[in-house]
């Protein structure tokens, strides 16, 4: 019998591999729903859905390895990063999904909860007060008017994987949905600023790299105390901290 892999666990869901198959259990059937959907309607490579009995999802293996993870060494060659880009591209011009994602909170909304979560963060003393305050500014041209696309959610390097230069899976698609292509792009280069080039060679449009290190700033305030909170940590090397103290 296979070894069982935790790949990631935490309060809100865990993701178990055993041999070509990977488990998800999440006890929100909502969120895998969401995912399901939006692996079927994604013109990029997904997954295959193996079969799905509550609270679990079992998925296919994916060719290839990932281009690394924040925090460590980035890899792949820049026709690798700039294949990521084209298919990250086709995503975004794809039909619509019906749901609204991660991506598509409205600026309304995502400054509330940013400014809540800044005075939460220097009132606990986990981040100091200038670092916030320069972030939260420069997080403000985020706040902008956006045009829908499909949007991923959480295109994290870890969740696209290559064989060569070839894209041959994409996974995570439990926060896909409408929202702000720019959202994408920063997530996938969020620490990895250094492949921002080959990336956007790939996707092959101009885009507003304000708007991308304000989503930059912006992604990781939200992300340090949830990180904290579950086990994970923020203040790594590469991580979310070291991204805010980048933007200084």
């Amino acid at each position: 019998m296979d070894e069982v892999e935790v790949v990631v666990a935490h309060t809100e869901r865990a993701t178990l591999r055993v041999g070509d198959v990977f488990l998800k259990v999440d006890a929100d059937q909502a969120r895998v729903d969401a995912e399901v959907e939006a692996m079927a309607l994604a013109p990029v490579p997904t997954p295959e859905v193996l079969w799905r009995k509550p609270p679990v999802l079992a998925i296919a293996a994916l060719r290839g390895a990932t281009l690394g993870r924040l925090g460590g060494p980035s890899a792949g060659s820049s026709a690798a990063w700039a294949a990521a880009g084209a298919a990250i591209r086709r995503l975004h011009e794809a039909p619509l999904p019906p749901r609204s994602g991660r991506a598509g909170q409205s600026a309304v909304a995502l400054a509330a909860e940013l400014d809540d979560e800044c005075e939460s963060l220097v009132a606990n003393g986990i981040l100091p007060a200038d670092l916030v305050t320069r972030n939260r500014q420069a997080a403000g041209a985020a706040l902008r008017p956006w045009t829908p696309a499909f949007t991923h959610g959480d295109l994290q390097i870890a969740h696209v994987f290559l064989d060569g230069d070839e894209v041959t899976g994409i996974i995570d698609w439990s926060e896909a949905g409408r929202g702000d292509a720019l959202y994408d792009l920063a997530t996938f280069t969020l620490g990895h600023e250094e492949h921002l080039d080959d990336v956007l060679a790939g996707y092959g449009t101009d885009v507003d790299l304000d708007v991308i290190r304000a989503w930059w700033s912006l992604r990781s305030l939200l992300g340090v105390r949830w990180l904290i909170e579950h086990g994970f940590d923020p203040f790594a090397p590469g991580c979310e901290v070291d991204v805010l103290r980048s933007r200084m």
